[in-house]
């Protein structure tokens, strides 16, 4: 396997549950910025054994990559939300569930949120 593709498989592993990140959020974790789509093609051809929270990646709307009504689109968003992450019509909030929302302000509405 490259360095590379598994800094990726590392930057989506480290989602902490309950959090979402983007493609290319993921990318640039790995020190790939502007590398989103090698991300996703990543994630379609992790490795037998490998477990994932493939789940926790999403566009950068925030919206499910799957189609709508899709059999993978229907599990992305049943995992999201066994997490406790809002999905509305197939799209999540990042400012409140993406890996950098503050969530001290989103609790008690500090300045700036």
């Amino acid at each position: 396997m490259q360095d590379s593709h598994a800094r990726v498989y590392a930057a989506i592993a480290a989602i902490p549950r309950g959090r979402v990140a983007s493609y290319g959020a993921i990318a640039a974790r790995a020190g790939l910025p502007g590398r989103a789509r090698l991300v996703g093609r990543l994630l379609g051809e992790v490795p037998d054994g490998m477990e994932l929270p493939w789940y926790r990646v999403l566009r950068s709307s925030g919206q499910v990559a799957f189609p709508p009504g899709s059999r993978g689109f229907r599990e992305q968003c049943r995992r999201l939300r066994a997490e406790g992450v809002e999905v509305r019509n197939g799209r999540v909030p990042l400012s409140r569930f993406g890996m950098d929302a503050d969530l001290d302000r989103e609790l008690w509405g500090l300045p700036g949120g």
